[in-house]
């Protein structure tokens, strides 16, 4: 049986907020260690039937960036839910959410530098 191994190594500062956060994986083509400025990570309890997540995001990370980010993974998390299920219409839901979501986080934007903020 192969094994992969992923790290997740995160670098704190003084108050403990995230300053870096470096992954790698034992199966990966990459040949360095990445390094993000956010990351989601969710586990399936199947005993307790619950969600277990790990979410941090650098000091660094901007609002807009954190948006592009949620967007993203609420398009992926449709792509897999795809895949696992084939229930288009539901998948097709969740990818009109993520877009309004969206959205309306550009229109806050917009809104926001026209005010000068």
């Amino acid at each position: 049986m192969n094994t992969s191994t992923i790290t997740i190594n995160v670098q704190l500062d003084e108050q403990k907020i995230p300053d870096i956060i470096h992954w790698d994986a034992s199966q990966s083509s990459a040949e360095d260690v990445q390094k993000a400025k956010a990351m989601t990570l969710a586990f399936w309890d199947g005993q307790e039937k619950a969600a277990m997540r790990i979410d941090l995001w650098t000091k660094d990370m901007m609002v807009d960036e954190m948006a592009d980010f949620y967007y993203q993974n609420m398009m992926g998390l449709a792509d897999s839910f795809d895949r696992a299920t084939h229930h288009q219409e539901l998948v097709n839901d969740l990818k009109k959410f993520a877009k309004v979501f969206y959205d309306k986080f550009q229109d806050h934007l917009q809104k926001e530098k026209s005010k000068g903020l």
